[in-house]
């Protein structure tokens, strides 16, 4: 994987984290939002994924777009999976990574909707 493309990186390496934190979450019998959280966050790198592949710039910002909707989807997750202690799992580096990550999925949207026109 490029190094130079830090969205890549950082949304591979958080579909890591998601993987990990999914498989402790099923050793502690929390399926629901586990599953959950499994879909969203792993979600996000394949959907920017399609996007660097994408046949024209609106392509790309759309499929950019489903990846901020899912990094958005995961956050509420990891929020709601902290804040309702169903575990004593400390997801706050998960959040905090999120967290950036949807502000780079923001600002890249935004540059290109503003050089598309």
């Amino acid at each position: 994987m490029p190094k130079d493309n830090l969205i890549q990186q950082k949304s591979f390496d958080f579909s890591l984290l998601i993987i990990d934190l999914y498989m402790k979450l099923q050793e502690e019998r929390e399926y629901v939002i586990s599953k959950q959280i499994l879909r969203s966050g792993t979600s996000i790198g394949a959907n920017l994924e399609e996007a660097l592949a994408g046949q024209s710039r609106k392509d790309f910002i759309h499929k950019l777009s489903i990846s901020s909707k899912e990094a958005r989807e995961t956050k509420y997750w990891l929020r709601l999976l902290q804040k309702s202690e169903l575990t004593k799992i400390d997801v706050s580096t998960h959040l905090h990574e999120i967290q950036q990550i949807v502000n780079i999925l923001t600002s890249i949207i935004k540059t290109s909707q503003e050089n598309s026109n």
